[in-house]
């Protein structure tokens, strides 16, 4: 090892006395670490002195690299800049990783002859978005007022064909029906797509104007009810600009970050203050940091968060002061477009609320790593952020489908409420229509059982409806739920392989989350029950057959004996085993002699 180290020292040695970046790689070529430095020949040096060689980190990385490379730049700015691209591009093992990379959402209207409104949090070329939104749920609230008041739809189905009826959206009043022909035009379309463009452009004064002179058009022509529909449009519209206007009156936008660490795990806190209000919060955890170093912590930290879509704000606090805090404000300053500053908050009300970040950030370490139960709305509002669903749900109902290579197929149904199973709800199904081994089929049958049952019963929905498998189950699911007219209905499955989760309508960006997750619990949880109630109703049907089978021959032993043996015994093997007198208790004496005589000869046959 002593020659590789010296090699390395010798090679950092070389390196130009000027910004870059260095890259230390393992005997595979893979990156292990990427740093950033104003002197690359000395930053890189540094690591090779007696003392850093000693810490857990540097030592480790040391004995791990094989070789080390490097990229010249003009400044330490551009070098930081390039650092955070390499790092996400790579996500070297001794980096700091922003494990929850997930960024707030976006509203998205698309640029499709019937245009759609759409919640996401990838950005694409391939309609207009508007946003970020925070909290989280403030851009479903949006789209749910359009849905109401301007009946542009979020919905999957195909435009692009004529269909016979209107789904449910129509009837309520929150869609115009582009799917069927003849119940809006084009026109008309277009003119509540504008409505919609200027109302989350901003322009609501534009847009009340705009109303105004429809609804005198409208009341000119006597239009009365569509005159009086838009007054009622205009009010709403005209409220939502008064409170915009409020909102902006006073206050700074403000992020402050506070962590807590216990390495190898650590918690950051990260509160979002909007027109001088806490409008939200959000938690990011790491479970093997071996070396907790607060000041490369937080400078990463702050690159890859404002890299990932989060809004830069006017203001940042940290709870220490940051070598790199001048680059780092210039880089930030230019993402916004505006300045922004970095502080270390010393006294006041700014340093209180610095305080109450850190505390917030201890308590999310206690709930995550000292393993609290956390309440069930507090897992409802986890799964909720964690799954971009509108609502916390109260509700989950889970699938899932059993059989040995297509046959014996059934399928099962859990339920979770409030914080708990609900096993007074789970429910069995016999696949009836699926011959061979078709998961996707027997999926699309029993939710199409499942949920043309609840309408036929006027029943609400779940919260959320939970596949167990992946994309095909998931996609199977959404096609039965779509052909009984459930639209917008939050829709997700856990693939088992890799434990990822899959969002309806989010396909593109599936979910991975973290091992000590409540979140990932949760729903590992609900699958693996859905998964046993499958597998014991699949093998109590398949010990009836093999037990029928083998037993329906015997003279006095008819079905319901055979019924109260697989009760009493559950399998032909409990059966065999059972003593004339444990049989006797179940099905009489005489059934039972009959029963132990005809099994001693089977026995003897066989062997």
């Amino acid at each position: 090892m002593s020659s590789r180290v010296d090699e390395l020292r010798e090679k950092a040695s070389q390196l130009p006395l000027l910004p870059g970046v260095y890259l230390y790689k393992d005997t595979a070529g893979t990156v292990l670490y990427v740093g950033k430095a104003k002197n690359l020949r000395s930053r890189v040096r540094s690591y090779f002195n007696e003392d850093r060689l000693a810490e857990a980190k540097t030592g480790s990385l040391i004995r791990e690299a094989h070789d080390l490379d490097y990229i010249l730049l003009d400044n330490e700015k551009e070098a930081l800049a390039l650092e955070n691209n390499l790092i996400k591009q790579y996500k070297p093992r001794f980096n700091v990783l922003l494990r929850d990379d997930k960024t707030y959402p976006y509203i998205k209207l698309t640029n499709e002859k019937w245009p759609r409104v759409y919640v996401t949090r990838r950005l694409r070329k391939d309609g207009t978005y508007f946003g970020p939104y925070f909290p989280g749920n403030l851009a479903h609230r949006l789209v749910n007022f359009i849905h109401r008041h301007f009946k542009i739809p979020s919905c999957t189905v195909d435009f692009s064909r004529n269909h016979t009826h209107p789904c449910l959206e129509f009837h309520i009043h929150r869609c115009l029906g582009p799917c069927v022909q003849g119940l809006t035009t084009e026109q008309i379309y277009a003119e509540h797509v504008r409505d919609v463009r200027m109302f989350l452009e901003g322009r609501t004064h534009d847009l009340a104007s705009e109303m105004r002179k429809r609804m005198e058009q409208a009341s000119e022509a006597m239009e009365f009810e569509r005159a009086a529909a838009l007054r009622d449009l205009i009010h709403t519209v005209e409220e939502v600009e008064q409170k915009q206007k409020m909102a902006a009156a006073s206050g700074d936008d403000i992020d402050i970050f506070s962590s807590y660490a216990e390495p190898p795990q650590v918690a950051v806190n990260l509160f979002h203050l909007r027109n001088g209000r806490i409008v939200d919060r959000r938690e990011f955890f790491w479970e093997d940091l071996s070396e907790y170093e607060p000041q490369e912590f937080f400078t990463t930290l702050l690159m890859q968060v404002y890299s990932s879509g989060q809004p830069v704000p006017a203001v940042i606090h940290v709870p220490l002061e940051l070598d790199d805090r001048e680059v780092l404000e210039e880089l930030l300053s230019e993402k916004r477009g505006k300045k922004t500053e970095i502080h270390t908050p010393q006294r006041g009300q700014k340093r209180a609320l610095l305080a109450l970040v850190g505390s917030n950030a201890r308590h999310s370490f206690e709930q995550r790593f000292r393993v609290l139960r956390p309440t069930s709305a507090a897992i409802s509002e986890a799964l909720e952020e964690a799954l971009n669903l509108p609502d916390a749900p109260k509700r989950i109902e889970c699938f899932d489908i059993s059989h040995i290579q297509g046959t014996d197929k059934v399928a099962s149904m859990v339920v979770w409420e409030e914080g708990r199973m609900k096993k007074s709800d789970y429910r069995k199904f016999i696949i009836r229509t699926v011959v061979g081994n078709d998961d996707f089929a027997s999926m699309y049958e029993v939710v199409t059982r499942r949920y043309g049952r609840l309408q036929a019963e006027d029943k609400p929905m779940p919260g959320l409806v939970l596949i167990d498998g992946g994309l095909g189950q998931l996609h199977s699911a959404a096609a039965a739920l779509e052909a009984l007219g459930i639209l917008n209905q939050p829709l997700a499955s856990l693939a088992k392989r890799e434990e990822t989760l899959y969002v309806y309508g989010q396909e593109d960006e599936p979910i991975v989350l973290e091992r000590n997750s409540p979140v990932l619990h949760l729903v590992q949880m609900i699958r693996d029950e859905a998964h046993r109630f499958a597998v014991t109703f699949h093998r109590n049907r398949r010990d009836a057959r093999t037990l029928t089978s083998e037993l329906v021959e015997i003279p006095g032993v008819g079905p319901k004996t055979i019924e109260k043996l697989l009760k009493t015994f559950g399998s032909l093997t409990g059966v065999k085993a059972a003593s004339e007198e444990e049989l006797a208790a179940a099905i009489g004496k005489v059934a039972a002699s009959k029963l132990r005589a005809a099994l001693a000869a089977g026995g003897q046959a066989v062997s």
